[in-house]
């Protein structure tokens, strides 16, 4: 029963962020924004809207492990499985404003992430994210979001279909996808933490396995469907957009609920996180230049692998 009502809740999550993105995108496109501005913003914050539930939900709760585990191994799985496995498929293009501001930002905010939760200086006793840090957090998130607008074109394409779809008929798509979301995320938190005590495993696991895993599913999505169809823009801003969201905004605004405990987090989740930030950094620099090709794609999923057989090593 307790892994019906996990499938379940993650059914709701899946259901409820494509109808947010859809509808979120609808609206969009229709300000005549470029791709990677769509990808980087609505489809990027739209699809961590899971792990947003997931960790607000596990913050309120009390429970540091499950808000701070699902972002750290969401922005792992986002960055060396997604965009290594679409690499793999379909090489990711990238532009010359990618590889100098959007992909050195990711960057930026993952050592913030790192610094303030794990380093002596600044963490709290065990390892934490303050309420005056993740006001920082919010702060900066805030400067992302318009920069990001600031900063991106004018859409130059032809016009999605989805986008002649009437407005208010997109609002109720978005207000319906965000009700799935949190119904579902609340459904999957506590389907998933009491699937851990009876396998006997730690949240922390489960958070960096299971749920990283599954709330990352709309991401999945997004960008192999968006690679496959040749949208490469979409799909990179989609993960870069994610990542900065997941550190930024829901563990900044989790932890403005309540101070977020780095004590789970090992010495190695800190390599693995910073590591998939640096390789995305290399491949923009390294290789073929203003693409991700599937060399750099299949080493992604490589290290990914690792990292995984790692986790369960431990169990």
């Amino acid at each position: 029963m307790t892994i019906i009502m996990l499938l379940l809740g993650l059914g709701l999550i899946v259901l409820g962020a494509n109808s947010l993105v859809e509808g979120a995108s609808c609206i969009a496109r229709r300000a005549g924004v470029s791709e990677f501005a769509i990808g980087l913003t609505i489809v990027g914050f739209g699809t961590s809207c899971p792990e947003l539930v997931v960790s607000l939900t596990g913050a309120i709760q009390g429970n540091a492990d499950i808000a701070v585990g699902n972002v750290i191994g969401s922005n792992i799985f986002n960055t060396l499985f997604i965009l290594g496995l679409t690499s793999l498929l379909y090489p990711v293009a990238m532009t010359d404003a990618n590889r100098k501001s959007d992909i050195p930002i990711a960057l930026i905010a993952t050592v913030m992430l790192l610094v303030f939760g794990m380093c002596p200086l600044f963490a709290g006793n065990g390892g934490s994210i303050s309420r005056i840090e993740g006001l920082l957090f919010m702060a900066a998130f805030a400067f992302y979001v318009f920069f990001a607008f600031r900063t991106s074109g004018k859409d130059t394409g032809p016009e999605s279909p989805r986008a002649v779809r009437p407005v208010p008929a997109s609002i109720l798509m978005a207000i319906l996808g965000l009700a799935g979301l949190v119904g579902g995320g609340e459904l999957f938190v506590r389907s998933a933490t009491r699937l851990a005590g009876q396998m006997g495993v730690s949240d922390k696991f489960i958070a960096v396995t299971v749920l990283a895993g599954g709330t990352s599913l709309p991401e999945l999505a997004t960008s192999l469907v968006a690679a496959l169809k040749g949208r490469p823009q979409l799909a990179l801003g989609n993960i870069l957009g994610s990542n900065v969201f997941n550190i930024l905004f829901i563990l900044g605004s989790s932890a403005l609920i309540m101070p977020l405990s780095f004590a789970s987090v090992t010495i190695v989740d800190a390599a693995v996180l910073l590591l998939s930030s640096v390789l995305l950094v290399l491949c923009a620099y390294t290789g073929r230049k203003l693409r991700i090709d599937r060399f750099e794609g299949a080493a992604m999923l490589a290290v990914f692998a690792a990292y995984y057989i790692y986790l369960f090593n431990k169990l």
